[in-house]
């Protein structure tokens, strides 16, 4: 009897210590998702990105721009009410947004592609995760790929750089290696 009772208390921290492996798409509402896959191809032209010189200000800049020649789902800040509160891993590309007194990055976007700014739009708030990592992380490249591991949550996040849908309570990141 005693070993089922130290199971039943036991269950939720085995449930915390193996995080759910989540993918971007995951994080996508049925209705979201089916425009995305359905969505025509975005083309642009090179004169739009001419005066990109600074790729992290670049795109922080598209970030908040609408494109009027964008679907509307390209900007939707609807979610998975599922999802808030998982333990979650999901690999995706920093956009870095403060530092702490060592220079590591303790708040960034966590986004699913790198360059958006410089040949595709920016992802809609729904595929923007803002996460919290006090422990701090020294980013040195946004072309470098994280896991990024800790407790997502539904949290509409509007700064002077994007809008996020989610975000993630960091408890670990390391440098994505496919597993």
């Amino acid at each position: 009897m005693r070993f089922w009772l130290y199971l039943l208390l036991l269950l939720p921290l085995l449930a915390q210590a193996n995080p759910q492996t989540i993918d971007w798409l995951d994080l996508l509402p049925e209705e979201d998702l089916e425009a995305i896959l359905n969505m025509p191809e975005i083309v642009h032209d090179e004169a739009d990105y001419a005066d990109d010189i600074d790729a992290v200000g670049t795109f922080a800049q598209n970030l908040r721009q609408r494109d009027p020649k964008l679907p509307e789902v390209m900007y939707s800040t609807r979610v998975v009410a599922e999802m808030d509160g998982i333990n979650a891993r999901l690999a995706g590309f920093p956009v870095p947004l403060e530092t702490n007194e060592r220079g590591h990055y303790t708040s960034f976007f966590l986004v699913p592609y790198a360059g958006a700014c410089i040949h595709v739009p920016p992802p809609p708030p729904n595929q923007i995760v803002l996460v919290d990592y006090p422990k701090g992380l020294p980013i040195e490249d946004i072309y470098t790929p994280y896991w990024v591991t800790g407790n997502l949550h539904v949290d509409q996040t509007s700064n002077e750089l994007a809008d996020a849908s989610y975000r993630i309570e960091a408890q670990s990141v390391k440098i994505y290696d496919g597993d």
